[in-house]
């Protein structure tokens, strides 16, 4: 497909005015014509939320001067359903989500403001892909936009199934360090969670979330593995959530 027919639909969940977003942007228009639409603020970690009791508010947003997309003041699968049903006059051939700004690993996903979006693509039957740089320190994002470029790419050639979107993930690491590329599966890890109980200056207590990953696997074959070991992991996931070994095992039970 020529480059001038190519419709990318940017999206995020860091907000339209991060970093990770303007870098994705910049690589996309290498391969084709991109269309931003991304939350107006941070929407980490709302998973697959939409809105449906407020009516849904999108602005033209400018950087250092410049039209770059529509702000929306909603989730990341608000900005992309609103994007594809309303703001375009044409369904856009493929998505990509991200840069985000930490890892989408293991049980993360299932929280993940990021790959939703991307899922949102699925479900509106558009190709879709979810690219994160697994840092929460100072990122760089050159080498995770050059990844992301390269998959989409791909995904533009080759396509992809019904309802599968592909998760990647990047190590914080420079490209020449980089071991490698992994199609992986989602690791089984998941977060140990506790509440810390603070005071605010008025002396009142409050909590906040914190936690740490547990029950690593050593399978190498896992997105956790994968960063944790200086590869790039892709992961191929869907949102049909049906447990079809349970399943056949239900109709037995002659309820």
């Amino acid at each position: 497909m020529p480059k001038n027919n190519v419709k990318i639909l940017v999206s995020n969940d860091d907000g339209i005015d991060a970093p990770g977003i303007y870098a994705l942007v910049n690589e996309l228009k290498k391969i084709g014509n991109v269309i931003v639409a991304a939350p107006d603020k941070q929407q980490s970690a709302v998973g697959h939320a939409i809105t449906m009791n407020y009516p849904l508010r999108a602005h033209k947003f400018y950087k250092n001067g410049k039209y770059f997309g529509y702000a929306i003041d909603g989730t990341p699968a608000d900005a992309v359903k609103l994007a594809v049903c309303s703001l375009l006059k044409e369904k856009p051939d493929l998505i990509v989500s991200g840069i985000n700004h930490g890892a989408n690993t293991a049980i993360s996903i299932i929280y993940s403001g990021t790959v939703s979006a991307a899922t949102e693509g699925t479900i509106l039957g558009i190709p879709s892909i979810a690219v994160s740089l697994t840092t929460y320190g100072k990122p760089d994002f050159k080498y995770a936009a050059k990844v992301a470029g390269k998959v989409a790419g791909m995904v533009l050639k080759k396509g992809l199934p019904s309802g599968t979107l592909l998760n990647v993930n990047v190590p914080p690491i420079p490209e020449k360090e980089i071991k490698g590329i992994r199609i992986t599966r989602q690791s089984s890890a998941k977060w140990h969670d506790w509440f810390e109980a603070r005071r605010d200056p008025t002396n009142k207590e409050y909590f906040w979330l914190t936690g740490r990953l547990v029950d690593k696997e050593k399978q190498s074959d896992t997105d956790l593995y994968a960063v944790e070991n200086k590869c790039v992991s892709i992961t191929p996931i869907h949102y049909d959530l049906t447990d079809y070994k349970m399943l056949e095992s239900m109709r037995k039970w002659k309820l």
